[in-house]
């Protein structure tokens, strides 16, 4: 992790989207990152339903106040960090990946007023979150969590070297430990016409066996890391559940951009899908 490297967040002045840029603002402090506010508009925003009254003439204006009042309110917050602020005509999510070009770190709200995040999760959060170059976190949930661990979805896909090492980064930054989380199913013995009945295998034994394959998965970033504290959770389930229980004990959660229940295809595992909409803490999707 390159704790230069910027940090890109796109607000609508929505309280979601002001949540993100909070989370942005002490994310940036803690890297030692400059931040950059963006907005994005279109020609008929200023008259959106919801949004604030001003005394304004034309979508570009409202987008300078909104951009203006979001750097006002963490001026206190991170006063160390640079900001920068940036508004630009356009679809939102279009104009935040093509800026996130030159950010390390992508933030955005779970849902919004229509601009930045619409939907449950937000369209444009979705979208993002999917399609995104970078690293991305989607702030939802308890979401200026400083206590409990990092936690990451292990299950050796190719997306999760990335989310092990943003992982241990992260955590190192934040002095907190890695729950790293595996869910594995409970294996049906084959039954039908003819077949010799099976024991199941034994329970213990299985959990065991899983928990070595994490710890083989975990070894060397954890002499990468040796400041680091480990924890584990392995258990029979499905990843999205696992992932999102330990959500509500956790200040962030770390997936793959791929794996943990992905198909081909896709472009955010179904555990990750599911984390979007439901993680009670901010989550980040891991990529190269």
């Amino acid at each position: 992790m390159n704790t230069t490297e910027a940090i890109l967040v796109g607000t609508d002045g929505s309280a979601p989207a002001q949540a993100a840029v909070r989370w942005a603002a002490v994310e940036a402090q803690r890297r030692g990152a400059s931040l950059t506010i963006l907005n994005a508009y279109d020609s008929t925003w200023a008259a959106t339903p919801g949004l604030p009254r001003r005394d304004l003439t034309g979508a570009a204006d409202v987008a300078e106040a909104v951009v203006a009042e979001a750097r006002a309110a963490i001026s206190t917050l991170a006063p160390t960090v640079t900001v920068h602020t940036v508004v630009a005509p356009g679809d939102p999510a279009s104009v935040l990946l093509e800026h996130s070009r030159d950010a390390g770190l992508l933030v955005v709200g779970h849902r919004g007023r229509g601009g930045f995040t619409s939907l449950m999760l937000g369209s444009v959060g979705s979208r993002v979150s999917g399609h995104a170059r970078r690293s991305t976190v989607v702030v939802r949930g308890r979401t200026m969590a400083f206590d409990g661990p990092v936690v990451v979805g292990v299950d050796g896909s190719p997306g999760g070297r990335p989310a092990l090492r943003t992982a241990f980064e992260t955590a190192r930054l934040r002095h907190a430990p890695v729950l790293a989380v595996h869910a594995y199913p409970t294996p049906l013995p084959p039954v039908g016409p003819g077949l010799a009945p099976i024991l199941p295998p034994d329970p213990e034994e299985l959990a065991k066996s899983h928990a070595h394959a994490v710890e083989s998965l975990l070894a060397g970033w954890t002499s990468r890391f040796p400041d680091v504290r480990v924890q584990l959770e392995v258990a029979t389930g499905t990843a999205a559940g696992l992932l999102v229980g330990a959500s509500h004990h956790a200040q962030l959660v770390v997936v793959g951009s791929r794996g943990l229940g992905a198909v081909t295809g896709t472009l955010l595992g179904s555990a990750g899908q599911q984390l979007l909409h439901h993680a009670d803490c901010p989550v980040l999707i891991a990529r190269d």
